[in-house]
């Protein structure tokens, strides 16, 4: 799955990674949401490759208030 943050929209709420530690984290440097190092392509913060069997990353994203996690197959 291909994982898409609208980092500039996040509120720091930290449902994303509360919900899905193993892909989601707080970024140190500003509080939002980033994916972990393990799973970001290309250095960018914003965009990673999930697991397929990595089921709490869309129920991060539906449960995500600003609907800015975005995950295509």
């Amino acid at each position: 799955m291909k994982v898409t943050i609208d980092r500039d929209e996040c509120i720091s709420c930290g449902t994303c990674w509360e919900h899905c530690p193993e892909f989601f984290e707080e970024g140190l440097d500003d509080g939002m949401s980033q994916v972990v190092e393990a799973y970001c392509t290309g250095g960018d913060w914003a965009t990673g490759d999930a697991p397929d069997d990595l089921d709490c990353v869309r129920t991060a994203a539906d449960l995500c208030p600003v609907e800015i996690i975005h995950v295509q197959d």
